[in-house]
């Protein structure tokens, strides 16, 4: 099965499921559904950040600082952050990420969903999928913040990230 037939809860404003739909679809259409990011550091507190393909169907060849995805249909936010932050780093044997919130991204072009945030300490060999990921390193977070303005990054990883930084900010 290809990716723009997975198929998809369909939510609304409160995340609330409405419907389902093939993947490729509520992206065509603009249908609101649900994706997680999880921010994976290493055992030295860098982060792991990578390149996409040029085949994924949103946001190809762009960079993020997260792992993460769409949340299949049925599937619960928390079981989808670990399958995939283990399907992104090539893992098995991820402790469970932790959940931090969750906000409604919205680029008002069409392109929405409920994001859950989470946070995962990876310590194992990552041998990331090479369908996701077209390169990637563990980036100290003062070089991150240095690459923000010369690459290109995925917009809602941008908006995931900045809403990161003010939820630790706040404690």
């Amino acid at each position: 099965m290809s990716a723009a037939d997975e198929i998809l809860d369909i939510v609304d404003e409160h995340d609330r499921v409405v419907g389902r739909s093939r993947r490729g679809e509520a992206y065509a259409k603009g249908l609101r559904h649900r994706c997680v990011f999880i921010e994976a550091r290493d055992s030295q507190d860098r982060l792991f950040v990578h390149r996409r393909t040029p085949t994924k169907l949103v946001f190809p060849s762009r960079y993020d600082m997260f792992v993460g995805g769409v949340v299949g249909a049925g599937e619960s936010y928390d079981d989808a952050a670990l399958r995939e932050a283990e399907e992104e780093l090539g893992v098995s044997g991820l402790p469970r990420p932790t959940h931090l919130f969750k906000f409604l991204y919205d680029d008002g072009a069409g392109q929405t969903w409920w994001s859950a945030v989470y946070e995962v300490r990876c310590e194992l060999p990552v041998s990331p999928q090479v369908e996701e990921v077209a390169w990637h390193s563990f980036l100290p977070e003062a070089e991150v913040e240095r690459r923000l303005a010369e690459w290109s990054w995925v917009p809602d990883g941008l908006a995931a990230y900045e809403r990161l930084r003010a939820h630790r900010a706040a404690g």
